[in-house]
């Protein structure tokens, strides 16, 4: 079990704070906080979070309105984020989504 996802498929909504170890995919809806030290997370393409994200790898897809905190992030094509990035290192497909500020790199 070293590397164990933890996932919550589409249809599945939460109001809470989440916190994790290992992977995560959400492509559910939540509302509150999900945070990891080091895990990696996938918001997919059908996930809606409204919430901050604070993960070692975010991989976004689909919809947050909230900050997210990383050491990496990646913004997909269809993905949309409505707030602000603090990240080590950023990419950014054509056609992503974000309203907010960066501060990348420190």
């Amino acid at each position: 079990m070293a590397n164990t996802a933890n996932v919550l498929a589409n249809g599945i909504e939460i109001s809470g704070s989440i916190k994790f170890i290992n992977d995560m995919v959400i492509d559910g809806k939540i509302e509150g906080e999900i945070s990891s030290d080091k895990g990696k997370i996938t918001i997919g393409e059908n996930a809606v979070v409204l919430g901050d994200v604070k993960a070692g790898e975010v991989k976004l897809f689909g919809k947050v309105k909230g900050t997210i905190t990383s050491e990496r992030c990646e913004l997909k094509t269809k993905s949309k984020l409505d707030g602000d990035i603090k990240t080590k290192m950023l990419s950014m497909e054509e056609g992503a989504v974000l309203l907010g500020r960066t501060d990348i790199g420190g």
